[in-house]
């Protein structure tokens, strides 16, 4: 075959190596959902909410600088709560036999743009250890801000809860076989077009033009023996029939 390849030569050995594109893909697809099922561990998502808001005086509202300053704070609580400060306490009121380090790895912190609302999002094997990690970590941080840092500006405005058939975010089987498939698909035909290009037999007239580098000048065609049966059931061997 030529250095470069077609379109149409692509989607001939696409045709021709159908069968083994199909048990690549196949293969990578069971491969990929015996992983997922059996060695991965699943593992479930627990969201909390809190507030930063400020604490107004009666006939006080809050100013623009005051929702700035607040949005401001979130980098800062977010360092907070992730801290060994906060953790320790969460470890010791569950009795959870992890270290601060290794709690800190399954805790995240996210906020919306320009929001004053901060999500807490815990991940674990078990959802109820979860949830329970996500709101006491909460709650000991809306206990002790006001301890490091002199204000008392922190709400729970939304604990985790325990969802009923709730399903684990990792791993997420109908995406990993999609992209499975995608794979498969891909390795299936990357292998087909080596094996084709790794193939120097000739086959076919174009393969000589392309070996000999001269233009066809004519072709023969195929030339087959019959028997052919003549009167009282006598057959002649070896006649040759041009088709």
């Amino acid at each position: 075959m030529e250095g470069k390849i077609s379109l149409y030569e692509i989607v001939k050995i696409v045709k021709k190596r159908m069968f083994l594109i199909l048990s690549c893909l196949l293969l990578v697809v069971a491969v990929t959902w015996a992983i997922s099922y059996f060695f991965i561990t699943p593992q479930y998502d627990a969201n909390a909410q809190i507030l930063i808001n400020q604490k107004v005086v009666q006939d006080q509202q809050l100013s623009t600088q005051d929702i700035q300053t607040n949005l401001q704070l979130i980098n800062t609580y977010t360092v907070i709560i992730k801290s060994p400060v906060i953790l320790s306490i969460v470890i010791e009121r569950l009795k959870l036999n992890i270290t601060p380090d290794l709690l800190m790895e399954k805790i995240a912190m996210s906020s919306e743009q320009n929001s004053q609302v901060l999500n807490i999002s815990v991940k674990d094997i078990s959802q109820k250890k979860a949830v329970s990690i996500a709101n006491m970590t909460a709650e000991v941080f809306q206990e002790k801000i006001s301890e490091l840092m002199n204000v008392d500006n922190v709400t729970i405005l939304s604990p985790a809860t325990v969802k009923n058939k709730e399903k684990p975010i990792i791993p997420n089987i109908p995406l990993n076989l999609a992209i499975a498939t995608f794979l498969g698909f891909i390795i299936g035909v990357s292998i087909s077009l080596l094996i084709e290009f790794l193939d120097t037999t000739v086959k076919t007239e174009k393969d000589v033009q392309d070996i000999m580098n001269f233009p066809l000048l004519g072709l023969i065609s195929p030339i087959s023996t019959k028997r052919v049966k003549k009167n009282k059931g006598q057959t002649v061997k070896g006649e040759r029939e041009v088709v």
